[in-house]
């Protein structure tokens, strides 16, 4: 299991140095002059040359990179040119939004989906069958940002179930921070009226950009749940008179799951690089609005900042689900 990890590992080197040598000479590429914008437009071509010898951006792309790569290694992410501030430190502060979004959509998605997916199968060409064919239909083809603005119609202004956005009320005391997840953070601090709040904020967007994942991952449970049962040893199973109940859950589930563990994993980055619209119309504080707001000023640093975290993470996600398939499979782990 060790000789799989530390290959694992080793591979994910080259991709992060490449994603890092990519995302770097296509952000300086981009069209536009972010030194003059962020140096205002007063000023003159002495203030630019100055603003742009301040930043490094007056050396040559390769030598710009080199420096870029060695503060990478050192944790440095450079700082932004508008706002001056390390873009670490924006990072640091937006990055548990996004993640906490993201990781309540794919939990619901895996909690809802797969048990669904596996009932479908077991009730082929019944009426939960194509219930579930319906439902994923409909939640695949529904758009997040359409969905969004639906939830916020009739939960929060009809019916005033749920907040309109936001991630916490600015009128409240935040819990103390610990892991940045809020909801994690009250239950730590045995805040129960805090852990309340905070899933209520979250719910909405999570449930948003859950829908499309989770009609996936029903969709590839039962595709593979229906494949396992013509197995020769679940018939032989059967033949032994051993009850379906347990046949799909011990043995059929656990085979199943391996085809839905790569699409969990890809999905996973999917969300996190499509946040931008949610966060926007539930103006959820994530690096989806400071990507955005980097974008909007040509602030690369920003840019290239969101782009390796979201891509390290994107590979650490399919690296967590290759060990998984080792759990699940010990075939995977011979070389």
């Amino acid at each position: 299991m060790i000789q799989f990890l530390l290959r694992r590992l080793l591979l994910t080197i080259p991709v992060l140095l490449g994603l890092t040598a990519l995302v770097f000479v296509i952000a300086r590429l981009l069209p536009g002059d972010p030194v003059a914008l962020a140096a205002g437009p007063n000023a003159t071509a002495a203030d630019i040359a100055a603003y742009a010898r301040e930043f490094g951006m007056d050396r040559p792309l390769w030598a710009q990179y080199l420096s870029y790569l060695g503060g990478l290694l050192r944790g440095d992410f450079g700082v932004s040119i508008f706002t001056r501030r390390p873009v670490i430190e924006d990072l640091a502060a937006y990055l548990p939004a996004t993640l906490e979004l993201v990781v309540a959509a794919m939990t619901l998605a895996m909690l809802v989906g797969i048990p669904a997916g596996l009932w479908a199968a077991a009730q082929r060409d019944r009426w939960p069958d194509y219930l579930s064919r319906v439902v994923a239909l409909g939640a695949i083809s529904m758009p997040r940002f359409f969905l969004g603005l639906v939830l916020q119609l009739v939960f929060a202004m009809a019916m005033g179930w749920l907040p309109l956005g936001g991630r916490f009320p600015i009128t409240e005391d935040l819990p103390l921070r610990v892991t940045g997840f809020l909801t994690l953070d009250a239950l730590i601090a045995g805040d129960g009226h805090a852990f309340k709040v905070a899933c209520q904020h979250l719910l909405m967007p999570a449930l948003a950009m859950s829908l499309s994942p989770l009609a996936t991952l029903m969709r590839m449970m039962r595709a593979s749940t229906l494949e396992v049962l013509q197995q020769d040893y679940v018939l032989t199973e059967r033949a032994l008179g051993l009850p379906q109940r347990l046949i799909l859950l011990k043995y059929v589930a656990r085979n199943a799951v391996s085809s839905t563990l790569t699409v969990t994993g890809l999905y996973f980055g999917w969300l996190l690089g499509g946040t931008v619209l949610v966060e926007t119309i539930f103006d959820w504080p994530g690096l989806g609005l400071y990507a955005t707001k980097a974008v909007v000023t040509q602030d690369f640093m920003p840019i290239i900042g969101v782009t390796l975290v979201i891509g390290t993470l994107f590979v650490a996600a399919n690296l967590v689900i290759d060990l998984l398939y080792g759990v699940i499979n010990p075939k995977v782990r011979q070389p």
